[in-house]
């Protein structure tokens, strides 16, 4: 979807935010659920960011500003949006890009570990 309106004026940064935080938050609620980590019901990236943390799979350091999305899932969702948050489309769509690959790749190595056991 994000690649179909990313160069699209009739679509809002809102919306296109609104997404991209789903898919991010989504993303990492599966690694955790992966690892077996409880978690809270939430849309705070960070929040889901500190559990993988403690749970052993923190995020890499090119993930760091993660949770700029939050407002996008959460406040804008949620709350009054006063509309005064912007979005790097293309910049937002790279992280999102690099965020799937290293879970998907975390998800992956994971299943191969489970699945052959250990490598003595």
């Amino acid at each position: 979807m994000l690649d179909a309106v990313i160069d699209s004026d009739k679509v809002s940064d809102e919306v296109i935010g609104f997404h991209c935080q789903q898919a991010a938050e989504k993303m990492l609620k599966a690694l955790l659920s992966d690892l077996g980590a409880a978690f809270h019901k939430t849309h705070e990236l960070g929040a889901l960011m500190d559990t993988l943390a403690r749970s052993g799979a923190p995020l890499p350091s090119e993930f760091e500003n993660l949770d700029v999305l939050t407002p996008f899932g959460a406040v804008y969702r949620y709350d009054d949006y006063d509309g005064t948050e912007s979005l790097n489309r293309a910049d937002t769509r790279a992280m999102l890009r690099s965020l799937r690959a290293w879970v998907e790749d975390r998800l992956h190595s994971r299943t191969v570990l489970e699945n052959n056991g250990p490598q003595i």
